[in-house]
């Protein structure tokens, strides 16, 4: 009876053991994508990397990582390099760290608006950043994610039309020499200040304004202490959902199709969810009573890109460049 027993345990972990063996090859059928971004699982942008999940089928394993849980902000890009990352959501000043010509895609004004953007990554010129990204860091990008244009808030009634109307105004602007720079732009007195202390400097009259996306002011309740909100979208917002050249090119030309089709389809509802979401804040900032108008932005944008082109910032920027994404 003890040597049945015996026969029979062996038995079992031999079938065991074929079962785990057997379990690695089964997995590798499917090609896997594990997908890091430091958004959290509830923004707007993980959802629609759900809808892509769902767009590229089941023979993908997709795996997404929100909230920065499998790598922190600004060390994807190195981890999709290094082999340990096949998508992230990278930052386009990540990449301006190591291509330099890439710095001009985060100045001020580049971007009308998210359809600007858009267009900018479909066409030549759009073609030519993205190539550059392939060649010097092995990194494909499938597309521009939008998430919100920034916006000048006051708590002065001035009414801002032009950067002149902007002279004296303390405005607070993150630290960094790249913000700055761009508070000096928008023709204010930048101030740098923690994001944390915002609120009670506009309270205060430590500052008199401040610049964030809506959904930000929403967040953190500035909308409390200012009175009014300056449509001057100085900044559009975006990231780039990107795979590492390597994992594309490992994929079939039927794969990549599938991919890509995925990708613009789900950056395509991101975006259009990214625009409601704005358009429903600017109406119920107004319902609070706040003062919200567009001032001339093409007197804000001319004066925004002479002082970039003048400065060293656009010594490493593509000759011509800013001329043909303006033309588009």
């Amino acid at each position: 009876m003890s040597l049945s027993f015996t026969r029979r345990a062996v038995l079992a972990a031999s079938a065991a053991m074929l079962l785990v063996s057997a379990a690695p090859a089964f997995a590798q059928d499917k090609v896997q994508l594990r997908f890091s971004a430091v958004f959290s699982e509830q923004d707007i942008r993980a959802e629609m990397m759900k809808k892509f999940q769902e767009e590229i089928g089941e023979e993908f394993d997709f795996q997404g990582y929100y909230g920065g849980n499998l790598f922190k902000q600004g060390t994807e890009l190195v981890a999709l390099q290094r082999g340990n990352l096949e998508m992230g959501n990278i930052a386009p000043q990540d990449i301006s760290n190591q291509i330099p010509a890439w710095s001009i895609l985060t100045s001020a004004y580049l971007f009308r608006d998210a359809d600007h953007l858009k267009t900018f990554f479909a066409s030549e010129a759009g073609d030519e950043m993205k190539k550059m990204v392939e060649d010097q860091l092995q990194v494909k990008i499938l597309g521009p994610t939008y998430f919100g244009a920034r916006q000048v808030g006051l708590k002065t009634d001035k009414k801002i039309n032009t950067p002149e109307d902007m002279a004296g105004i303390k405005l607070r602007m993150p630290g960094g020499d790249a913000w700055q720079f761009l508070g000096q732009a928008l023709g204010a007195n930048p101030t740098p200040m923690a994001y944390a202390e915002v609120y009670t400097g506009l309270q205060t009259g430590a500052i008199d304004g401040q610049d964030n996306p809506l959904p930000n002011v929403q967040n953190m309740k500035f909308d409390e202490v200012m009175s009014q909100i300056v449509l001057t979208s100085h900044l559009v917002g975006f990231d780039l959902l990107t795979i590492s050249l390597d994992a594309w090119n490992k994929l079939s030309p039927e794969q990549q199709e599938k991919v890509q089709a995925a990708a613009d389809s789900a950056i395509e509802w991101s975006t259009a969810e990214h625009l409601s979401q704005e358009e429903e804040l600017v109406a119920g900032f107004k319902e609070k009573g706040l003062e919200i108008y567009e001032p001339d932005l093409d007197a804000f944008r001319t004066h925004a890109q002479k002082m970039y082109l003048e400065s060293a910032l656009a010594e490493s920027w593509p000759e011509g460049m800013v001329d043909t994404i303006n033309g588009l």
